[in-house]
């Protein structure tokens, strides 16, 4: 199989050897070369990635006869990435459905510029969700997976995601058993389920309202205990309707919702207490019985508190 890896100055080095290293593993697992890669740039000239200039063996014609175009992460500078590779988007703008184009991360913004996103799913970092969607709404945004695939377009969400992605087309084209030599070498798990898993709990905002950063500071010291907006609304010594406002351009959430990651977030660290069982985290953290916590906890963290805690223990 023909891969082209297109590079550009915006390249994240890190994807780009990740790619790498997954698919020339794979050649040496085989004892075969079962995918011949060729680096390619827009104008077939070495690329300047700021620590190294990378050699490519030419330009986006190449790309032409591939099987697969495979593009690594650009970084988070989406408009910058577009600006910077018009001629990239042209071509992909003509690639036809059986030709095979796949993205890690934020090099996804390429695709779904070029139409080839359209009506397909997709993902991308979980950080870019909501400027993803404002630029590219007929794209159908997954962003709760690791890896897409829909009619030969390939998506993978942030960094890690990739190396998901690049062992699912191995899968693809190479064989399953493949895929599962390659990833046992690297000692990664394969399926590691959803970007929910990863994406932080809790905003990472700085709180430019000094009012609104002392409630947060309370709340985290009483999470467990009831708390209602008319309480928080005293407390902060405004409305409610104003504590909603300000807690919004604060927090990007609203009081309940913060409350609720609060909680979530405290019982994934007592789930680390073996002796403390399900119900009793739950009481812990401030739920009325365990339904709710598990429900709550599901709909946050993309798995149940059992399931959390399980691999948890499979990772001790």
């Amino acid at each position: 199989m023909r891969v082209a890896l297109y590079i550009c100055p915006q390249t994240v080095l890190s994807s780009l050897s990740m790619a790498l290293d997954a698919l020339q593993l794979a050649n040496q697992l085989a004892g075969q070369t079962l995918f011949e890669v060729q680096r390619i740039s827009a104008d077939g000239q070495a690329v300047e990635l700021g620590i190294a200039e990378l050699r490519v063996q030419g330009d986006m014609s190449l790309a032409d006869s591939a099987d697969l175009l495979l593009i690594p992460a650009t970084g988070s500078a989406l408009q910058q990435t577009l600006d910077n590779n018009t001629v990239l988007l042209d071509w992909l703008r003509e690639r036809p459905s059986e030709q095979a184009l796949a993205s890690l991360c934020s090099s996804a913004c390429l695709l779904a510029a070029s139409g080839q996103l359209d009506e397909r799913r997709a993902t991308t970092h979980w950080r870019l969700a909501n400027s993803f969607r404002q630029r590219f709404p007929n794209v159908r945004l997954q962003i709760d997976q690791l890896f897409t695939e829909d009619n030969n377009r390939f998506c993978s969400g942030g960094a890690q995601a990739g190396l998901d992605l690049c062992l699912h087309l191995i899968a693809r084209y190479a064989g399953d058993w493949l895929a599962e030599q390659v990833a046992g070498t690297l000692v990664i798990e394969r399926e590691r389920g959803k970007q929910s898993r990863f994406t932080p709990l809790l905003p990472s905002q700085g709180l430019d309202d000094p009012q609104m950063a002392a409630l947060l500071r309370w709340m985290r010291q009483h999470h467990a205990e009831a708390i209602d907006l008319p309480s928080l609304a005293e407390r902060a010594h405004c409305s409610p309707r104003t504590l909603l406002r300000r807690f919004r351009t604060a927090t990007g959430l609203t009081p309940n919702d913060y409350l609720q990651r609060l909680r979530i977030s405290a019982a994934q660290q007592a789930l680390r207490n073996p002796a403390c069982s399900l119900e009793q985290v739950a009481e812990q953290v401030g739920y009325a019985d365990r339904a709710s916590f598990a429900k709550r906890f599901k709909q946050l963290c993309g798995e149940t508190p059992g399931a959390f805690r399980k691999r948890l223990r499979q990772q001790s």
